[in-house]
């Protein structure tokens, strides 16, 4: 997935006080991992959250996020958000969602 490096820097700010997270280049962008499991990344003005089946309808209903579709079927448990309804707070707020989900996940 190309990626967007504003929003990717954007993104290594929003996560530059966790622990345990590595940033790996996937798809021809960039994806960020929590124990070695996806958390998020950045795609051309949006990003992508992981917040599992479990979150999924409670993410669906915050602005700007959309199914995850790339091959014509929905990937369950991760969701697009639009760039301009992930800033400040508001993608730190998606980040906690994600690692909600994610951090609950056996370490790989």
């Amino acid at each position: 997935m190309p990626h967007d490096p504003a929003l990717a820097e954007r993104m290594r700010q929003a996560l530059s006080q966790r622990k345990a997270i590595a940033e790996k280049k996937m798809f021809g962008g960039y994806c960020w991992m929590l124990n070695g499991n996806m958390l998020c990344g950045v795609e051309v003005g949006r990003y992508m959250f992981r917040v599992g089946k479990e979150l999924e309808a409670e993410a669906l209903k915050r602005p700007g996020a959309k199914p995850m579709d790339i091959t014509g079927k929905p990937m369950r448990g991760f969701v697009w958000v639009d760039a301009e309804h992930a800033d400040g707070q508001d993608l730190r707020d998606w980040i906690a969602m994600a690692a909600r989900y994610v951090g609950a996940l056996p370490p790989k």
